[in-house]
């Protein structure tokens, strides 16, 4: 007998281009799309979710300016991920 899954699952038909289901079978094999497509549409979401923030505070406050941008980006991921580190790598 399998073991239970964490939390509650429901199957969904979704329809893509067979080209990206093949490129994504590649990258997973069969077993593996499942998760690989749910963590997708988790970030999606969480991405969502931020576009969301933002356009609410630069509706209330105006456009954010390069250094809240930066000191934003510095804060989630780091100091190394700056602009300039980005510019200097490509």
């Amino acid at each position: 007998m399998k073991a239970p899954r964490a939390g509650t699952t429901e199957n969904i038909s979704v329809s893509m281009p067979a080209e990206l289901i093949s490129e994504l079978r590649s990258r997973t094999g069969r077993r593996g799309l499942s998760g690989y497509i749910t963590e997708a549409v988790r970030h999606q979401l969480a991405m969502d979710g931020l576009a969301e923030i933002v356009a609410s505070h630069e509706e209330e406050h105006g456009a954010l300016t390069e250094q809240e941008i930066e000191t934003a980006r510095r804060e989630l991921f780091g100091e190394g991920h700056s602009v300039d580190a980005e510019r200097g790598a490509a």
